[in-house]
């Protein structure tokens, strides 16, 4: 009898002694990239077609960029997250260089933008947005543990903010990405707001930038979207039927997907939109193909399962080992949160149209690739979560 409770007293110690591994997240996110596969199939085949003669062209370049972002999620997982807080200068200069990057003969132009850069030797193509948004997390969550106490004050605010300002500046005046610096804004502002155990200061900014937005839309109908083509698009957004020829066209053809779908869709492969008449179906609109091929049911189905990936991070976050660590976890929730919802926003024309990818799902090898490597941060923070802590 007393060997048997021995027996189970070390059985108990040994489960104690456990790490947690969240594999609810694990499935959401895998789920959610075979989702996207099989949606960028479906909305980019004929156009893969006739542009390139290979209806999965999209698909296998897509397929590709996951592979390779796994295998960094893994390595990124298996590293000890803690490494990372010494190298927070580093962070801060690879956002800072990779933005620039664009404008040396790597720079690559396309869509009226220059937005990318490859790399000499193998020719990849990447966005120097994606690495900054990284970076900002790591650079952000350092900067909290540092500041510490004195977030609450305004200098703890400026030295935190001030280079997310400066990187974001960067983003949208060399490359012309606006949305993604005002993506690395509003990471920094959430990481900054769940740190600070005061709310006055946030809610002043932010009735600050609610006065600033009403008094552009105002200035663009004022100006009936002259001179600006960024004017142009809240003229389209607040009417796309008087700019059905130009810049509400996306945005109409998005909402005709989206009405034509009803309940339940047309059914997989089954979109008319698809065929040429909406631009970018694979990537920042590929939201209307979903509600056009599966209806109502299935633009749920993709928000639940987002939902579902904010819950299961939000739980490490709560449950983290450290501040270091729930702070990384905060700054990937921050930055798949607000992309999903504002790219929902952006298809469904409640927000001015811009260029926002949906996380997981929109046709784009960088965006998946630094993505999965976010999921390995949180699996690391996770990994250091003893069970009987939770």
């Amino acid at each position: 009898m007393a060997g048997r409770t021995a027996t189970k007293k070390r059985m108990r110690g040994r489960e104690q002694s456990e790490y947690f591994f969240d594999y609810s997240l694990l499935f959401i996110v895998l789920f959610l990239l075979g989702f996207g596969l099989v949606m960028i199939y479906s909305a980019s085949s004929y156009t893969a077609f006739q542009d390139y003669g290979d209806s999965g062209q999209f698909m296998k370049k897509q397929l590709l960029a996951i592979v390779m972002g796994l295998v960094a999620m893994v390595a990124v997982a298996l590293v000890d997250y803690h490494i990372w807080s010494k190298f927070y200068l580093v962070e801060i200069i690879v956002a800072a260089v990779s933005i620039v990057m664009v404008k040396t003969p790597l720079g690559i132009s396309s869509h009226g933008a220059t937005r990318w850069f490859k790399i000499p030797g193998i020719g990849m193509q990447v966005q120097p947005a994606e690495i900054a948004k990284l970076c900002m997390i790591l650079f952000l969550a350092y900067m909290v543990c540092r500041v510490g106490k004195n977030v609450v004050n305004l200098n703890g605010l400026f030295w935190m903010l001030m280079p997310a300002g400066i990187v974001a500046v960067m983003i949208w005046k060399i490359t012309n990405n606006m949305s993604s610096a005002l993506i690395v804004v509003a990471i920094s502002m959430l990481m900054v707001f769940v740190a600070s155990p005061r709310y006055k200061e946030f809610i002043i900014l932010g009735l600050i930038g609610c006065a600033a937005a009403a008094a552009i839309v105002w200035f663009a109908v004022y100006s009936a979207g002259q001179g600006n083509f960024r004017l142009k698009r809240i003229v389209a957004w607040l009417n796309p039927e008087s700019q059905a020829q130009d810049t509400g066209f996306q945005t109409l053809q998005g909402l005709y997907a989206i009405g034509s779908g009803g309940i339940w869709g047309k059914g997989l492969g089954q979109s008319m939109q698809k065929l040429k008449f909406l631009p970018e179906s694979q990537n920042d609109m590929i939201f209307s193909i979903i509600c056009e091929e599966l209806g109502l049911f299935g633009a749920i189905a993709v928000m639940a399962m987002f939902i579902m990936l904010i819950w299961r991070m939000m739980i490490i976050a709560n449950n983290a080992s450290d501040l270091y660590g729930a702070m990384l976890v905060v700054g990937v929730i921050g930055h798949i949160a607000v992309q999903a919802i504002l790219n929902i926003a952006v298809v469904t024309n409640t927000i001015p149209n811009t260029g926002i990818s949906l996380p997981f799902i929109s046709y784009g090898g960088t965006s998946v690739m630094f993505l999965l490597c976010e999921i390995g941060l949180v699996f690391s923070v996770a990994r250091r979560i003893q069970l009987k802590d939770m």
